[in-house]
C-alpha cells in the first residue's frame, strides 16, 4: 500500500469581490507555480463568439500600459522562471513557475497583462492570423481533428461540442470593443481563483492579488447544462487516407462525483498506455493500429469516456470488435486481486508523480476550486484509490457501456457500410 505523508499546508481566502485565493505551501521546495483561473471557456460562449475565449488568452500577451510583448516574454523567463497560459472548454488559465523569492515578480506580471492589456486594434489584426494557422493546423492533423469533430458530434448543437478555438471566420469577426465587452462581462472577481503551491506565504499571496489583481465583484450566469446524447450515432467525414481515425464515446460522469476515481482506475485499464489492455490486445497482439488509448473527460455537470484508433479500412471491424470485447467484458468480469492492486498501484503512481511539481499542484487546486469550490488532499485520494473494488469497477462499466448510447465518429476512407459491419452486440 502506498503511503503519503501530506506535507503541504492548504488555506482558502474569499475577497470581498468574490475573487478566491487557495494556497498549498511547500516549505522543501524553493519553486512557487501560481495561476489564475478565469471560470470561462468555449462552453460559455455563443456561436457567434465561438472562440473568444481562447483568443483573449493570446491577446493579453500582447502588450499592456507598462509593457510590450517582448518585455513580458522576457519579464520572468530572465530570471529563470516561465509564463504561459491555456483554455479549456470550461476555464481559461495564465500560470507562471518561478523562484519563490520572484514570487512578487509573478504576480506583477500576471496582473499587468490581465488588468492593464492594451489590445491594440493592430495586435488584434495580427493575432487573428497567428490563432487562424493554429486552427489550421489541427484541422490538417487527423489525429487530432479526428477529436473535435468527435466532441461536435457527441455534445451535437450544445457549446460544448464547438471547438476551442473557434473557425477561421468567426476570428475573422473579433475586434476591440468585442473583445473589451466580452472580458467585462465575464473577467469578474466571482469567476476568478488564484492558485498557488510550493514555498509560498498565504498570507503574503493575499496581500499582493488584493493590492494588484482588481476584478469588479459579479458573477455571470451559466448557460443551460449539457444534455447527453440519446441513442446511437455515427458520423463520418471522408479524406484521401487509407488509414481511419475513430473515436468512440459514451456519457460519462462529471468532475464532482464520487465514482471519478473509479472511473479514472478503469480508463487506466483499458487504454492508459503501453501496458493497457486495448494497447496489448490491438496493437501489440493483433498489429492492426499504431495508437490507441482510452480517454476521460470531466466536465462541471457532466463527462465522457471514450476510445481512439486509428488503423487501415481493412482492419477497422477487428479493431472496433475487440475494443467492444474488452469493454463487454468489464461489464461481466471480476479482475483478479493482483490486477486489481496493479491498477491501483500504476493510478498512485501517477497521481503522486505529477504532485511531485509545484505546478501540477498548482493545476490540481485551481481545477478542484473551479470546479467543486472544495479540496480533496492528496491523502484523500490515495484513500479513494484504495478502495476501489472489483464490483466497483462491474458497476461503472455497466453504467458507462451501453451501445444504445454510444457515438462514433470516423475520419477517413470507412463508411456506413463499415460501421454496419461491426458487431456492436458484443456490448449487450
Amino acid at each position: 500500500m502506498t503511503a503519503i505523508r501530506e506535507n503541504a499546508l492548504y488555506n482558502k481566502t474569499i475577497l470581498t469581490n468574490g475573487l478566491r485565493i487557495v494556497s498549498e505551501k511547500i516549505p522543501y521546495t524553493r519553486s512557487v507555480a501560481i495561476g489564475i483561473w478565469i471560470d470561462i471557456g468555449s462552453r460559455d460562449e455563443s456561436a457567434e463568439l465561438n472562440g473568444i475565449s481562447h483568443f483573449i488568452e493570446h491577446m493579453l500577451f500582447k502588450g499592456t500600459r507598462n509593457r510590450t510583448a517582448q518585455n513580458i516574454a522576457f519579464s520572468l523567463e530572465s530570471l529563470g522562471g516561465s509564463l504561459n497560459a491555456f483554455t479549456s472548454r470550461e476555464q481559461t488559465c495564465y500560470h507562471a513557475v518561478v523562484l519563490d523569492e520572484h514570487l512578487d515578480q509573478a504576480v506583477d506580471v500576471l496582473a499587468d497583462i490581465l488588468m492593464y492589456s492594451t489590445l491594440t486594434p493592430a495586435n488584434i489584426e495580427r493575432e487573428k492570423q497567428v490563432v487562424i494557422e493554429e486552427i489550421r493546423e489541427i484541422d490538417e492533423t487527423p489525429a487530432d481533428h479526428i477529436h473535435e469533430l468527435f466532441s461536435n458530434s457527441f455534445w451535437y448543437g450544445q457549446s460544448l461540442g464547438r471547438p476551442i478555438m473557434g473557425t477561421e471566420a468567426i476570428v475573422r469577426s473579433f475586434s476591440r470593443p468585442i473583445v473589451k465587452a466580452y472580458m467585462n462581462r465575464h473577467y469578474r472577481g466571482g469567476r476568478v481563483v488564484v492558485s498557488a503551491a510550493g514555498n509560498v506565504s498565504h498570507r503574503k499571496l493575499v496581500n499582493l492579488i488584493k493590492d494588484k489583481l482588481d476584478f469588479p465583484a459579479g458573477c455571470e450566469n451559466r448557460g443551460e447544462p449539457a444534455v447527453y446524447p440519446g441513442g446511437f450515432t455515427a458520423d463520418f467525414f471522408r479524406n484521401d487516407s487509407n488509414q481511419t481515425h475513430i473515436c468512440v464515446g459514451f456519457p460519462g460522469i462529471s468532475y464532482a462525483d464520487s465514482r471519478r476515481i473509479t472511473l479514472l482506475a478503469l480508463n487506466n485499464y483499458l487504454g492508459g498506455g503501453m501496458s493497457s489492455i486495448l494497447f496489448q490486445k490491438i496493437r501489440e497482439d493483433k498489429g492492426i493500429a499504431y495508437t490507441v488509448y482510452t480517454f476521460a473527460d470531466f466536465y462541471r455537470d457532466c463527462g465522457i469516456l471514450g476510445a481512439y484508433l486509428a488503423t487501415d479500412r481493412s482492419r477497422l471491424n477487428e479493431a472496433l470488435e475487440t475494443m467492444l470485447r474488452e469493454f463487454h467484458k468489464m461489464k461481466t468480469r471480476r479482475l483478479s486481486r493482483t490486477t486489481i492492486e496493479k491498477i491501483k498501484d500504476q493510478l498512485k503512481g501517477s497521481l503522486l508523480l505529477g504532485q511531485e511539481s509545484t505546478q501540477g499542484r498548482m493545476n490540481r487546486l485551481g481545477r478542484q476550486e473551479t470546479l467543486t469550490e472544495s479540496y480533496f488532499s492528496l491523502r484523500d485520494a490515495i484513500k479513494a484509490i484504495n478502495s476501489i473494488t472489483a464490483d466497483d469497477l462491474i458497476e461503472i462499466s455497466r453504467i458507462i457501456f451501453d451501445s444504445n448510447n454510444a457515438t462514433v465518429t470516423a475520419l477517413g476512407s470507412a463508411s456506413r457500410k463499415d460501421l454496419n459491419q461491426v458487431n456492436w452486440s458484443i456490448l449487450a
